[in-house]
């Protein structure tokens, strides 16, 4: 269908090096102009970020420094950008939460006074998400068709999800998947193990995701300000990220096990010592 517009609609996409707002910066920028009589024009530019592109930025996009160390910087470009999206309702996946907040970051940056006030925001994915709802009774009536009565008791919770499980054993039986690294498998098999590993977003070190494995199996965190650094290393150059992990309101699997990694080195250390 058509869209009907009285105005431009801009779609943008946004790459950047990382996900917060406030201190994170974009190195690849797309724009969709939608014109009301149906015309198209498309910007992409690729945006040198002013900082480094962390690791686990460039594992998702592919971007790295090297890759734009040509490009201009967002102040260089800011005016172009914001004369393309000049009277324009704003449109994107995620786009309320993320793109736009972070794009009007930039633009604030580059002392741009992106105004904001008339326009409208279409963000896909609430669409979706609110079309399409991603709980318990969502799926027990997608995968067995049947109502969730008593939601929110335990009981009825988890015999549902039982019963989700081998419907999903069903409904993916032979089915391909594709990874971040194009690899395809068909994951979704009767074998417990095989489920545990494709179930896990990231392979964890404690029980919440604070500390994860990377590709080399060493623990990372998964947040703050070190997050993509191995804990060790953390804990030998900021012994006080340490102590302010066991003060902090974290919980008590994480703290038992970042103690042992911090415990693994001193002992490390300590053979060290003995041995020179």
């Amino acid at each position: 269908m058509e869209l009907n517009l009285n105005r431009p609609l801009v779609f943008l996409d946004l790459e950047t090096t990382g996900i917060k707002v406030a201190t994170d910066r974009i190195v690849e920028l797309c724009l969709l102009r939608v014109n009301a009589d149906g015309s198209r024009k498309i910007k992409t530019l690729r945006i040198k970020p002013g900082i480094p592109i962390p690791s686990e930025a460039t594992a998702i996009h592919g971007i790295t420094d090297e890759d734009v160390k040509a490009c201009p910087a967002f102040a260089e470009v800011a005016h172009e950008l914001a004369a393309f999206m000049d009277n324009c309702d704003m449109a994107g996946y995620n786009s309320n939460h993320f793109d736009i907040p972070l794009i009007v970051e930039e633009f604030l940056r580059a002392g741009v006074d992106f105004d904001l006030k008339g326009r409208r925001f279409v963000d896909i994915q609430n669409i979706f998400h609110k079309m399409e709802p991603r709980n318990l009774a969502a799926a027990y009536k997608f995968y067995c068709n049947k109502e969730l009565e008593n939601a929110h008791s335990a009981e009825a919770d988890t015999i549902a999800t039982f019963e989700i499980l081998q419907a999903q054993l069903d409904h993916y039986n032979q089915t391909e998947f594709k990874d971040k690294k194009g690899v395809i498998s068909k994951p979704v098999v009767n074998d417990v193990k095989a489920l545990s590993d494709f179930s896990f977003t990231n392979k964890a070190a404690d029980l919440i995701g604070h500390v994860i494995y990377d590709e080399k199996n060493v623990e990372v965190f998964n947040f703050g300000k070190h997050k993509g650094k191995a804990v060790a290393d953390v804990f030998r150059s900021e012994p006080s990220y340490y102590d302010w992990i066991m003060k902090s309101e974290f919980p008590l699997s994480t703290k038992k096990v970042v103690t042992a990694i911090k415990l693994r080195g001193f002992n490390k250390e300590s053979v060290k010592t003995e041995l020179f």
